[in-house]
């Protein structure tokens, strides 16, 4: 097994890399997904939150209500740290049962965005990084995702800078150009990963 992590700043197209991955037959590890599964209704993540945060999270319909949640804990590094000890462990849980289904040749992508953030570069036997000039990062969020500037640059502020993105990569994946030139790449990066693979197993 083959385990990679894949990371890329707010913008640089890692969704749609992990998709083109998971096309080619990778065994997709998606945390933040993970993160919101971990948290539905009627699991032990919600009931926990709601333990140390108060019915106040909760929508009516009693799913988590994010962004009340959010404005909690953004400016608060204590109760983000409280909500983050409840999160992280059920996310690297869930992760390792992912990951033990997988199989023993199998490629296993963990698409993490704070990856270089949260030092866990250790944690792969590669680290695959999205790259994108922040010019080009700017235009898709503000374009694509309809974000306004000023909220763009700042959440592109709030992760690490491109710099230290590469100094962690073991492969880079270029992706200033159109979606056209990025499937070739990938197609190169997944071929490089499998022969890898193929050399652990």
């Amino acid at each position: 097994m083959l385990k990679v992590g894949l990371t890329g700043g707010i913008g640089a197209g890692k969704s749609e890399v992990s998709r083109l991955l998971a096309s080619y037959g990778a065994v997709l590890v998606d945390a933040d997904k993970i993160a919101r599964e971990v948290v539905e209704p009627g699991t032990e993540g919600l009931a926990a939150v709601v333990d140390a945060f108060g019915a106040q999270i909760l929508t009516p319909e009693g799913t988590l209500d994010r962004p009340r949640l959010g404005a909690i804990v953004f400016n608060d590094p204590e109760r983000l740290a409280t909500l983050n000890a409840i999160v992280h462990p059920l996310v690297g849980a869930r992760s390792r049962e992912l990951e033990a289904a997988a199989g023993p040749d199998a490629v296993v992508i963990h698409d993490v965005p704070l990856l270089t953030e949260n030092g866990l570069a250790s944690l792969y036997d590669l680290v695959v990084v999205v790259d994108a000039t922040p010019e080009t990062q700017l235009d898709r969020l503000v374009r694509l995702r309809g974000m306004s500037e000023a909220d763009a640059r700042a959440r592109m502020a709030a992760q690490a800078t491109r710099e230290q993105r590469r100094e962690i990569a073991d492969l880079v994946i270029e992706n200033d150009g159109p979606i056209e030139e990025l499937e070739p790449q990938v197609r190169k990066v997944w071929d490089e990963l499998t022969r890898r693979a193929s050399a652990e197993g």
